[in-house]
């Protein structure tokens, strides 16, 4: 019931959350930024209109945004908030999880092409291959957790009697892992460096000239499966940084929303004072997560 509970309260504060990267990145130049609940105001202006579609894209292209949306909630109902079990889960969890997103991403991909748009072509060709870098950190974080935990589910990670955390034996080893999966959400939510959510120059977007062509209510679930994506990532770093919780209390749902808070103002912070890299850094970037990934396994076969 907790999990419940607590799943319906973060899935309606995802949007805000992503507020923070934008107030954050306003404080740092001076202005006032948007209002806290913009990205509400944004959701409902969209729902509140009609979609609009091109005589040359078939059923995929209507499909892709409900899956995509579809895909990210399905995911969150597997990740522990705040110390409470989740929704659903069961030993290989994990593996779902991320195929979710990576259905998501081939519907969003076949959207894409289904336009018949060189654009979007360009965009899906790069999200395709910069999220197989991605999958490599990933995947060889999860070797390491399973060598840990010998669980492959996000319950036995984060909420079993073993769970992974900064303050176990080897803990300072995981903050190689915090740093790859830092970057691995920077890179999977298409954010500076690797991409920039508030670009118009098409020959440099990626995840946003896949979506150029949507409008009203899909674009609105697009960006709601954003949010909710972003979302995961951030709550999977948390878990990673936070103290394991015996119960569900005040003070852990507390110390996890600050934990969230954090790190999306830390993105905040990197999309101010960094700039986008040219694309043929990307590779470099997302390989550099999974190089952390892999020496932080090393050394964990090493110890055990």
């Amino acid at each position: 019931m907790e999990g419940l509970v607590l799943l319906i309260i973060f899935l309606f504060l995802a949007p805000f959350f992503s507020t923070i990267i934008q107030k954050v990145k306003a404080f740092l130049v001076g202005k006032q930024g948007p209002p806290l609940f913009i990205n509400y105001f944004t959701l409902a202006k969209l729902l509140a209109k009609g979609s609009v579609y091109s005589a040359s894209t078939t059923f995929i292209f209507r499909l892709s945004p409900v899956i995509s949306l579809a895909a990210s909630m399905t995911a969150l109902l597997f990740m522990p908030f705040a110390g409470a079990a989740p929704i659903l889960s069961f030993q290989g969890d994990v593996i779902l999880v991320f195929y979710l997103f990576g259905l998501a991403r081939f519907f969003t991909i076949c959207a894409a092409l289904d336009t018949a748009s060189p654009f979007e072509g360009m965009g899906a060709a790069r999200e395709a291959y910069f999220a197989f870098l991605c999958e490599a950190a990933v995947f060889t974080v999860l070797v390491l957790f399973y060598r840990l935990t010998g669980s492959l589910s996000l319950t036995g990670y984060f909420t079993g009697p073993d769970v992974i955390n900064l303050w176990r034996p080897e803990g300072a080893l995981l903050l190689l892992v915090i740093a790859a999966m830092f970057m691995v959400l920077l890179a999977e939510n298409s954010r500076v460096p690797v991409d920039d959510p508030a670009t118009h120059l098409e020959l440099t977007m990626i995840h946003e000239v896949m979506v150029l062509d949507h409008s009203g209510p899909d674009l609105a679930f697009i960006e709601l499966g954003a949010f909710l994506k972003l979302f995961f990532y951030a709550a999977f770093i948390a878990n990673l940084v936070l103290p394991s919780r015996p119960t569900v209390g005040f003070a852990g749902i507390a110390s996890f929303f600050v934990a969230i808070s954090v790190i999306y103002a830390l993105v905040g912070v990197i999309e101010s004072i960094t700039a986008r890299f040219k694309m043929g850094l990307v590779p470099k970037f997302i390989l550099t997560s999974f190089a952390l990934a892999f020496f932080a396994t090393i050394l964990v076969l090493e110890l055990k």
